[in-house]
């Protein structure tokens, strides 16, 4: 077995780190072709990373033209410690308002766990009004797990 394969994490084990992790590397592509790189809060729709932005931020507008994407979830500090999970996909936007709102209650619910739903619904649904959703289909997924090498 080669190195790449002994490193990769099985699917479950993918789920189970997205499910646990909060923030992500956002790329997408400028106007220009150069990426657009941004943390993001994100949370899961059906198991598909999913986020929320204002509608005038520079990712929104560069969804909009080509919704290709790069999303970034990583762990460790030292290298025998690194994880991570590459999704490559396509940004799909949420038209359904309720839908829309849905996803932000689940980054804010992973933001700040314990917090009480009905103060975070009175936040979602304020800032919810100048915000869109994603969800992300994707493409490739590529995993590494650096623990696997000892």
């Amino acid at each position: 077995m080669n190195q790449r394969a002994r490193i990769a994490m099985s699917d479950d084990e993918v789920t189970a780190f997205l499910e646990g992790a909060k923030k992500l590397q956002l790329a997408t592509i400028n106007p220009d072709g150069t990426p657009h790189l941004v943390t993001m809060f994100y949370g899961l729709d059906e198991g598909r990373i999913a986020f929320w932005t204002y509608a005038k931020a520079q990712k929104t507008r560069n969804l909009e033209r080509d919704p290709r994407v790069s999303c970034l979830v990583e762990a460790g500090d030292d290298y025998a410690e690194l994880r991570g999970v590459l999704v490559y996909g396509k940004a799909e936007r949420i038209e359904d308002r309720d839908h829309v709102l849905a996803v932000g209650m689940e980054i804010a619910r992973r933001m700040t766990p314990g917090v009480d739903d009905e103060l975070l619904r009175t936040y979602v649904e304020h800032t919810g009004r100048k915000r869109v959703a994603y969800v992300v289909e994707p493409t490739k997924v590529v995993s590494w797990d650096h623990r696997r090498l000892t």
